[in-house]
This record gives C-alpha cells, structure tokens and sequence, in this order.
C-alpha cells in the first residue's frame, strides 16, 4: 500500500467515524462555531490555528480542508466580500464539507465557499475534471492512456484549479506533513506560485526535532497520523527560504507533543511572506533600527545598527515598513544627495 492510499484511506474513515489520535486537539473561537454542525466540528483533525492573520476581504486557500471546519470558519473572518477555497484530495472528506453547505450559506446570508478535489502538491489540476474525462473516456490501450496525460497536461497549462497570483493568505493545518517527501518541495513552490505579490502563508504543521530516519517514514500508521512525514524544523523554515518566501517568522512552537524513538514531534505555525521579487532601485531612501538589540541582520545581508541611518534600495524600503518588520523601524523618505547614478542598485553591498 502506497503512503498516499493509507492517507485517503484512513481520512476517509475518519470522515465517517471520528478518530481520537489524528494530529493534535484545536480550539477555535465558539462565536464561529455556532453555524457549523457538530459533525464537521468532530470530525475536524488539526495541530494548530492558522487564522490570525486573515482579514474581511480575503481571498483564502485552505490547503487540506477535509471536512470543512476551518473554511466554514474563515467564510465568517473575510465575510461577503472575501472568497474561501478548500483543497482535498479525499471524497469521504469532500462529502462531508459539502453537506451541509446549503445550510450554513442560508445561515450565513452569503456563499463564499467552494470546494475542489486535489492535491497540494499540485494546485493547477482540478481532480474532479480528471474524474469526469476518465468515465467519459474510459483507459481500454496505450493511447488512452496518452489521452488522459495530454487531457492533464491541457487542464495544468488552460484551466489551472488555482490561478497564479490569485490568493491573499495560504493556510494549511497539520497537512504538509502527509505529502510524500520528494513533492514537498513542489509544494512550497505550488504554495508561493498562487500567493498574490504581498500576500503570506501562514502553515501550522508538525514538525521533529531531527530527521526522521527512513525506518519510521516506510511506516504507514505512523506516516498516515502525521508524524513519520514531519520535516525536521530547521528544514521546514529553509524550505519556505528555497521557495522564495521572505519575513518568515515562527509564530508559536508548541511543547513536544509525542516522542518516537527518542524524536520529539510538535506543532509549529509558521507565517510567510510573498513578494521579495523585483529590481533594487537606489532612491535614496533609508532606515533606522529601533531596537531592542545592537544590531541585526536580514535575509540579504543586510545589516541595520541600532539607532544608525542605513540606506537601503527601493524595494527593501517598501517591504520594510510592511509587516512583520514595520513596528522595527524608522523610515526616511529620498535623500537626493545620496542617490546613485546606477539605476541598477543601491549599493555593491546589496544583495537582495
């Protein structure tokens, strides 16, 4: 049995009888969870909240939305004017978060809410599609099965599930783990493509405290309960890094929620920016560091002493007065006595 099966296997199961040991409890805001059935509140499996970041007017991807707990929950945080998009690859799952979708849209006055079966690993082929074209053309030799790669191919590249540059703030809690290790990074890549420029991923995950050896990865009880495929947390911060990913900030390491084989696992929520792209511009603008330390570093090599001007390109300017660095430093408009005649950048120090 593959990983992939005894993941759609035993979370189909738990959509339909709830299991006490998938992931982690979650406790959300009951002022939510008022609309939501009891059912889909029972059957929710998380490690962590992911929605503190969200406003009104978002566009939202959940990555793994089972059974629909969390998109119900975010529809109330982004109201009519945002847009909730849940992604599972899991029928059972998908069944259950559409079941009583009529009823919380009727409650709720608004439909923002919509469903797709897929993986995240792979955000541009919409499954269901995948479905339907293989009962309509039924694999029977060689050529249809050349049929269905080429009908693949024609959805990805003419009609992706999630558009590039389309979604304001990713969320995904406990998933990423259950992804095979060689499409992880696909993954990161998949969730950075369809970010907006601006937009953040916030992940809540489990992750080890060092590498889980392939003894416990070949493991599908262990794999399938979201421990085995955890990434080492160190990893896990450097794959959002190798994706592109700046401001990437931990915003809270749980205690240790279960040892194996001397590993410690716990949940992790990590959030993520998007947006670091772009040409390094000198206009002479600059910062101040505010403190607390003597100095401190960036992801660019950057270094900002405290209390000293530094001048830094365009684009680093901009990104420095949004979040998570804003409240950090003090921000000073163009000097033009300062301004280089190299349009191409700052300064030979920067590296962004």
């Amino acid at each position: 049995m593959s990983m992939e099966f005894s993941v759609i296997k035993r979370y189909g199961n738990a959509a339909i009888n709830h299991e006490q040991n998938l992931c982690c409890p979650v406790e959300y805001d009951t002022k939510y969870l008022k609309i939501i059935p009891e059912e889909i509140i029972e059957k929710d499996y998380g490690c962590g909240d992911p929605l503190g970041k969200i406003k009104e007017g978002d566009t939202v991807l959940d990555l793994g939305s089972g059974g629909g707990k969390v998109p119900y929950i975010v529809s109330q945080i982004v109201g009519e004017t945002g847009k909730v998009i849940g992604v599972d690859m899991n029928d059972d799952m998908l069944s259950l978060a559409k079941k009583y979708q009529r009823e919380i849209i009727d409650t709720l006055g608004y439909d923002n809410v919509i469903f797709h079966k897929g993986k995240i690993q792979n955000l541009k082929l919409d499954l269901n599609k995948v479905d339907e074209y293989i009962k309509e053309n039924p694999v029977a030799s060689l050529t249809g099965f050349n049929s269905i790669n080429d009908y693949i191919f024609h959805l990805e590249e003419s009609f992706p599930m999630i558009k590039d540059n389309s979604i304001d703030v990713v969320i995904s809690n406990c998933v990423l783990n259950l992804v095979s290790t060689k499409e992880k990074e696909q993954l990161f890549n998949e969730i950075y493509r369809v970010l907006k420029k601006g937009g953040k991923a916030v992940i809540s995950d489990i992750v080890s405290n060092t590498e889980v050896p392939q003894e416990l990865r070949d493991d599908e009880n262990l794999w399938s309960a979201c421990y085995s495929g955890a990434m080492e947390e160190k990893k896990f911060i450097t794959a959002f890094e190798n994706a592109g990913f700046y401001g990437i900030t931990i915003d809270k390491r749980m205690e240790t929620w279960t040892t194996i084989k001397d590993i410690d696992f716990r949940s992790m929520t990590v959030t993520a920016y998007k947006g670091k792209d772009g040409a390094c511009l000198d206009k002479g603008q600059s910062v101040i560091y505010k403190g607390p330390f003597k100095h401190i570093e960036d992801d660019d090599d950057h270094i900002y002493q405290r209390g000293e001007r530094t001048y830094v390109c365009e684009k680093a300017f901009n990104i420095l007065k949004k979040e998570p660095y804003s409240q950090l430093f003090d921000f000073i408009e163009g000097d033009e006595h300062h301004i280089s005649n190299d349009d191409e950048c700052c300064a030979s120090t920067c590296n962004c």
